[in-house]
């Protein structure tokens, strides 16, 4: 559906992955802000940090505000960097890898690949 991004989000505690897909990056900090406000309610679980790379989706001022006003940290590192953030680029791996070989034994066009990287 038009769909070219993924932002994958992972729980550093239990590992629980959630995966969100975007028409552009310029909906991320929606799509997070949202996801925040779901945990911290549904859970009722007080979000301490965030860890994002230094993309500029997540390096803007309606983020920041969000942050400062929840009392959440925003910790970021490079991006690409096992050695710096090591669960999420294995998960991203996982995912990709998932995706390819269900896109591949159903013999789909790469067009499916955000219902491949859903179900994996």
């Amino acid at each position: 559906n038009g769909k070219r991004y993924v932002l994958v989000i992972v729980d550093d505690y239990s590992r629980y992955t959630w995966t969100h897909f975007l028409r552009s990056k310029d909906k991320t900090p929606e799509v997070l802000i949202d996801f925040l406000r779901l945990v911290q309610r549904g859970l009722q679980a007080h979000v301490r940090v965030v860890r994002t790379d230094k993309g500029m989706e997540f390096l803007n001022q309606t983020l920041h505000a969000y942050f400062a006003a929840k009392g959440i940290q925003h910790q970021t590192f490079v991006a690409r960097t096992p050695e710096q953030n090591g669960v999420v680029e294995r998960r991203n791996r996982t995912l990709v890898e998932a995706a390819r070989t269900i896109l591949s034994i159903a013999k789909v066009p790469l067009f499916f690949w955000a219902e491949a990287i859903a179900t994996a």
